[in-house]
């Protein structure tokens, strides 16, 4: 008897030991994650640690055909975490859409941001009645994985709020939160037009007018950050709208701006006809996180709704600006550039030149 439950305890321990080797996986290089599709990377350091919500892409039939967003099938945000940019783990499913009681699918970009000791979770989705368009909703959580429930009931913005510009009912994705030193939290999202607005300090109610940043190529997915006195704003470009998607950005003294275009930071992902920056610092090092299509999983090749989220380091000129970024295949397993390495790469896209050092992205009234 003795010998059977000794047996049946090494089954439970062996068991837990490879369930939490499958949990646990090594950076081989880009892309990040190997054993599912992911995208629109939004990171976010807490207590020492790394954390990297993205959305699982997800395979279905019929898919390679299919158009007008219905190449995405995202049903669920999930996360991984690391503490030294090596080993990493994955958490599994944090956040889906069916957690919103008004939702109907569709888990696009979102970013989780921590105030107060709270972790707020700003989503894209499809809202149901009386909606039916992308909206942006807001859930939160005592902890970086959760569990995240829905912190207002109904969305945070909704069609009705913004103007239908070339997108439309497309409006509202792709919300970007930042928290200024001061405690001020702004908020930014878009898909054709870039908006932004000032939240109140709770990060659930807005505090006055939604506003335009007329960023020249804006497509969507706008990332806020700031480093020393500088405030940056990336976003998902295309330009002179032309090919698919790449980076630029722009950056301001102030989240007031004026905001100063800066060029290309970023070129077209391989494979992926989109591209979404998430910027961070950890451990006194900046990193850009995007994703590309380069994965196969199970015979399945990567393509515009397969994505692959990868990793690659971000440097920055002695005047602030952020440095050209090559996307590449071995990503952060090789050491940063030194400085004279730095100072050789090349922008490749000098077509966007003309634009650079012009305050073009002043902020005006949404209704305009």
């Amino acid at each position: 008897m003795k010998a059977i439950v000794s047996v049946f305890f090494l089954f439970l321990i062996m068991g837990c030991n490879n369930q939490d080797v499958a949990m646990r996986f090594k950076l081989k290089g880009n892309p990040v994650v190997t054993d599912k599709f992911t995208a629109d990377p939004a990171p976010m350091v807490h207590d020492g640690t790394l954390y990297l919500y993205v959305g699982h892409d997800e395979y279905y039939e019929g898919q390679d055909t299919a158009s007008g967003g219905k190449e995405f099938n995202i049903t669920e945000w999930v996360c991984y975490s690391t503490r030294d940019m090596e080993n990493w783990t994955d958490h599994g499913a944090v956040l889906k859409p069916t957690d919103f009681a008004w939702s109907i699918g569709e888990a696009w970009a979102s970013q989780v941001v921590e105030k107060d000791g709270k972790f707020f979770y700003y989503t894209s989705l499809q809202a149901g009645e009386p909606y039916n368009s992308k909206v942006v909703g807001v859930a939160v959580a005592d902890n970086p994985l959760g569990p995240f429930t829905d912190a207002i009931g109904v969305p945070l913005i909704t069609d009705n709020m913004t103007p239908n510009g070339p997108r439309g009912w497309w409006n509202d994705i792709d919300p970007t939160v930042f928290v200024d030193d001061d405690g001020t939290p702004w908020m930014s999202w878009g898909n054709g037009t870039c908006f932004i607005v000032k939240l109140k300090p709770n990060m659930i109610e807005l505090d006055g007018p939604i506003e335009k940043l007329n960023m020249p190529d804006f497509v969507e997915g706008p990332w806020i950050h700031k480093r020393e006195n500088m405030y940056y704003l990336t976003y998902a470009s295309r330009l002179r709208r032309r090919g698919s998607e790449m980076i630029e950005y722009a950056t301001a003294p102030a989240m007031e701006g004026p905001w100063t275009y800066r060029g290309v930071l970023a070129g077209q992902a391989e494979k992926s006809f989109t591209i979404h920056p998430g910027i961070v610092e950890f451990k006194n090092q900046w990193y850009l996180f995007y994703h590309n299509a380069v994965l196969t999983i199970d015979g399945k090749q990567g393509a515009i709704g397969r994505r692959s989220v990868c990793v690659d380091y971000l440097y920055y000129n002695p005047d602030g600006t952020m440095v050209y970024v090559e996307q590449t295949k071995e990503g952060i397993t090789v050491p940063p550039k030194n400085e004279q390495q730095i100072e050789q790469i090349v922008n490749p896209y000098p077509e966007a030149e003309v634009l650079v050092g012009n305050a073009v992205s002043l902020i005006v009234p949404s209704n305009e």
